[in-house]
């Protein structure tokens, strides 16, 4: 019975560093995540373009695990910091990109919204030092549309 113990202990012992690695995937420390487009402060109509920019890091699809590459994440209206041990939360709030892409037609209600880009690694856990950009506001008008008044 005292080997079957250690059996499993030494099992669970050798599986606690492959865990570890799954989170927090180290990052250079030169990496830049930022908005091409829009710009803060920036006043939109109706739907409008987010492109994602990235320096000193690759863009790759979700799951690949290759070394100083991951994929986007953009996080609209959230408040609460990126929990760097937990993957990205993916719902309409946090967007998930897993197909490398680097831009994205958003359409939000009119008002004020917060944007802000996370780098995930293949397993959608941050990096670490995470990789985020500064977060940014813009203002969505009414569609130039939905102002015409029809007789």
């Amino acid at each position: 019975m005292k080997i079957l113990r250690c059996i499993a202990l030494s099992a669970v012992l050798a599986l606690l560093p492959g865990i570890a690695l799954a989170q927090g995937k180290t990052a250079p420390k030169d990496a830049k995540l930022y908005f091409i487009t829009p710009h803060d402060g920036q006043k939109v109509r109706g739907g409008f373009w987010v492109r994602f920019g990235l320096r000193n890091m690759g863009v790759t699809h979700a799951g690949d695990d290759y070394q100083n590459a991951g994929h986007h994440h953009l996080l609209v209206d959230v408040n609460d910091p990126i929990d760097p041990k937990e993957p990205i939360l993916q719902d309409k709030s946090h967007l998930h990109f897993g197909a490398g892409q680097t831009e994205t037609f958003l359409e939000l209600p009119p008002g004020t919204h917060t944007l802000q880009l996370v780098l995930g690694d293949a397993k959608h856990y941050p990096f670490e030092p995470p990789i985020v950009s500064e977060k940014i506001t813009v203002r969505v008008r009414q569609p130039v549309a939905s102002l015409v008044r029809t007789r």
